[in-house]
């Protein structure tokens, strides 16, 4: 229902003692806000309440009086500021939504109460750390974020750790956990990230400088996971466990700096998607492809090691890489019958380079691969070579791409 500069609901909705379901849309009216406590006194039955985009700041007291409630969907409320503590005596809540709530700064503090609930999304909201309690949760099969509390702050007393997370274990779909900081690793240990096995994708959010090549590794995921995603990590080296992630269909790492090698990713036999943005990597060779130990290893005579790199690979974005290799087509030397056969990225659809401004050229095996699309941006010694306008003198390795931007 709509509310059209009313300060109240009408009457006809008091008299429906037994609504079930309620939706309000007031189209940013900020009267809304003293209309519900009279609307929640009345309709006791709901299970199901959203307000989701609604233009109010807090949500009344009266709420705890909706004890059959069991979908609350504040989604976009924008200027909600507060959720009162009475929520948390809703024992049959099943799904509370505050993504995009940006001016909430907290969850209510009893909310290890509400232990029903299957669903808690906070992305997006204004959600600063987890409150304590939140272990009891135990039949949550949604948390799409958990924020560490940074240590020392004024709500340290307040929030929970990683810890927590130790016996959600029916948790899936997709986990955000921002503000890792080295200072947690026994914390993190404690979680055991790798008994969530409904978890799909995992998103890992550093902010620390120490340790974290210690933390990363007791955060190891279940083995199924498809999308692992990595920010802000200030390690030299990538987890062990990485590799043994074999569904693993989509990986980004950003902004990790102090990354010195990449491990043999092309060896992810079902990895689709990939992105590399601003490491401390500057060099893509053989072992980032995953041939390196197949080229140094003891070939019987007369066999043939055949080597597929990325094998199904579709999409590749790069920031900030200085050089990439390329790799020829060997079949051994003059003297010998044994012939190595490497089949890189022959899937690879969209290529995307950005802020290379060292980089001077595209490895053969990406150039022969069936590219549909080839972005290009901020590569001025890319533009010059392969640029048509530029009149590139490698222009004619490109021109049968359907879509080149550069």
């Amino acid at each position: 229902m709509m509310l059209e500069g009313e300060t109240s609901f009408p009457s006809s909705i008091h008299r429906a003692k037994g609504l079930r379901s309620l939706s309000i849309d007031n189209s940013g009216d900020p009267r809304l806000g003293a209309a519900l406590p009279d609307v929640m006194k009345q309709l006791t039955c709901i299970r199901s309440l959203n307000l989701s985009w609604c233009s109010i700041e807090e949500i009344p007291k009266e709420v705890g009086k909706l004890i059959h409630l069991r979908h609350l969907n504040l989604e976009g409320c924008e200027e909600l500021v507060s959720l009162p503590e009475t929520m948390c005596g809703l024992c049959n809540l099943q799904s509370l939504d505050v993504r995009g709530c940006e001016s909430l700064n907290e969850l209510p503090g009893a909310i290890g109460k509400l232990i029903k609930l299957r669903h808690l999304c906070i992305y997006d909201s204004g959600v600063a750390f987890m409150p304590k309690g939140i272990e009891r949760l135990t039949c949550l099969r949604t948390l799409d974020c958990f924020i560490v509390c940074g240590g020392g702050g004024e709500n340290e007393s307040k929030a929970a750790n990683l810890r927590e997370l130790k016996d959600l274990n029916h948790i899936g779909g997709r986990l955000e956990i921002r503000n890792l900081q080295g200072g947690g690793i026994e914390d993190a240990a404690e979680a055991q990230l790798k008994n969530k096995k409904r978890l799909l994708c995992l998103i890992l959010k550093f902010d620390s400088d120490s340790d974290d090549d210690i933390l990363i590794e007791v955060l190891q995921p279940p083995s199924d996971l498809i999308g692992l995603f990595i920010y802000n990590y200030r390690g030299i080296g990538l987890p062990n466990w990485m590799m043994a992630l074999t569904r693993l269909q989509e990986l980004a790492l950003g902004g990790c700096r102090n990354l010195e090698v990449l491990p043999p990713l092309g060896r992810l036999p079902n990895l689709e998607r990939l992105g590399l943005y601003n490491l401390g990597v500057r060099r893509l060779d053989a072992g980032f492809l995953g041939i390196e130990e197949v080229e140094n290893a003891n070939i019987n005579e007369g066999e043939i090691a055949r080597v597929t790199a990325f094998p199904k690979l579709k999409k590749l974005d790069i920031w900030g890489v200085e050089e990439w290799d390329g790799i020829e087509m060997r079949v051994g030397e003059e003297d010998a019958t044994t012939t190595s056969i490497f089949i890189i990225m022959p899937q690879l659809q969209q290529l995307s380079i950005n802020d290379c401004p060292l980089l001077r050229a595209l490895p053969d095996y990406v150039l022969a691969a069936p590219l549909q699309m080839l972005h290009l941006s901020n590569c001025p010694n890319l533009r010059k070579r392969y640029g048509k306008e530029e009149k590139g003198k490698d222009w004619h390795k490109i021109s049968h791409i359907p879509e080149v931007i550069i």
